[in-house]
């Protein structure tokens, strides 16, 4: 494997975790050039990956995969996890679409940092066959974390890799993991926590919420669920209130291309609203209230809320109404 044409070339699944960092190491300590690949929707980022990337000194390929990712999370054939997960058909998916990277770039086969057991879904030795099968790429996905529990795959029956330096790690414990980064040097890794918001309950329901009343969706109608209050007003009308200064500038910046007014409280310091869908007069008045119930306006007194949809800019004068009453619109 010394000669850069006969060099064996592997591109790794990089979530920038310690076990996607170890297994890519494992190859590489046998001299397998490895590359990896971290996909990105609004749901998880590459941010741990890229990190992970920089301080092994492997080349990283960032993709966003929204518009494939989307229609599969609607309806994933396996099912959900405890919230909105579809990790089974995510990480089917997931190889799909790097497989299709390494017959573009002539990679020899695929490999992931996954450890049977390490999770009950989706590592165990049947989920992990079902990923491989439907990812079109059988055989071909290696996972030298946990490979001696595991079938031989292609590239070890071709001698591409050699087995007997592979592992067998199995279980939920991270005490093998860590011993085998003190024996690469590695001493800065993420926690074990997971990055994915769909994991998540309330991000899972604000999800759930957008897809039953809203047919096509914008990713920054996604990006918008990790911010704000959320109040599902009508079937056609939805309210997201800021809960900060950031939050406010969060909701601004994933405002564009959306069908939505803009509240701002015109003479007390309050939430920025973000009224999303049909933004009748029964919409806006009951958006400026609620706002008005987060701001520091009276409650006493009518208070003015500015409400700009496009160009188009009113002023609104509303009694600010208490959040305890609108609690059963939160979503």
């Amino acid at each position: 494997m010394t000669d850069d044409k006969q060099k064996v070339r592997a591109l790794g699944l990089g979530s920038g975790g310690l076990d996607s960092m170890l297994a890519a190491l494992v190859l590489r300590d046998q001299g397998i050039e490895v590359h990896w690949v971290c996909f990105e929707t609004p749901f998880f980022t590459a941010a741990k990956a890229v990190r992970a990337a920089e301080a092994l000194d492997i080349p990283l390929t960032v993709k966003n995969i929204t518009d494939q990712y989307v229609p599969m999370l609607k309806n994933p054939p396996c099912g959900y996890g405890q919230h909105m997960n579809p990790c089974m058909d995510c990480h089917a998916l997931m190889f799909n679409i790097a497989g299709g990277i390494i017959k573009e770039r002539g990679y020899d086969f695929l490999f992931s940092g996954e450890v049977v057991g390490q999770r009950p879904m989706s590592q165990t030795k049947p989920s992990l066959r079902y990923v491989e099968k439907h990812s079109g790429f059988d055989g071909y996905i290696l996972r030298p974390l946990s490979a001696l529990l595991l079938p031989e795959t292609e590239p070890e029956k071709a001698g591409l890799v050699d087995r007997s330096r592979l592992l067998g790690l199995s279980g939920r414990s991270r005490k093998p993991q860590m011993e085998l980064a003190r024996r690469f040097s590695i001493s800065d890794y993420p926690s074990p926590a997971g990055g994915c918001l769909l994991t998540d309950k309330g991000f899972s329901q604000r999800l759930r919420d957008l897809f039953a009343h809203q047919e096509t969706c914008t990713e920054n109608d996604f990006l918008l669920l990790k911010y704000g209050r959320h109040f599902r007003l009508s079937p056609a009308a939805k309210l997201v209130v800021g809960r900060t200064r950031q939050d406010n500038q969060d909701i601004l910046d994933h405002s564009a291309g959306l069908n939505a007014a803009v509240l701002h409280i015109k003479q007390f310091p309050g939430p920025t609203g973000l009224l999303i869908g049909e933004a009748d007069e029964g919409a806006i008045m009951l958006s400026a209230g609620i706002c008005l119930g987060y701001s520091k306006a009276p409650n006493d007194k009518p208070a003015a809320v500015n409400v700009t949809v496009g160009k188009q800019q009113q002023t609104v004068t509303m009694m600010s109404v208490p959040p305890d009453k609108v609690r059963h619109l939160l979503i």
